[in-house]
């Protein structure tokens, strides 16, 4: 499964070119797919732009492939994101 993090401090923004090339009106901020990272439109745009031409303000975008049968979230610190294997946890 390919999933896009943004990778620098700031956060997971898209470019005006990335909005244009996925045919969405340009909202000024560029974070229309913020809460669907594994999106096939962004992971296309993301891979047809390059990192560079994608990503918004203070973002550096980037697909990480991880395996289809785990579960995962994005993790981040001041905008810096990663992937992390669900476990479990009791309390």
């Amino acid at each position: 499964m390919k999933v896009a993090i943004n990778r620098c401090l700031g956060g997971f923004c898209l470019s005006k070119a990335a909005y244009e090339e996925l045919g969405i009106e340009w909202d000024g901020y560029g974070f229309k797919f913020d809460d669907d990272r594994t999106n096939p439109m962004l992971i296309e745009v993301i891979e047809k732009l390059g990192s560079e031409a994608a990503s918004g303000s203070y973002a550096e975008l980037k697909i990480i492939e991880i395996p289809d049968d785990i579960g995962w979230i994005i993790e981040g610190y001041d905008g810096r994101e990663w992937i992390s294997e669900i476990h479990r946890t009791w309390k």
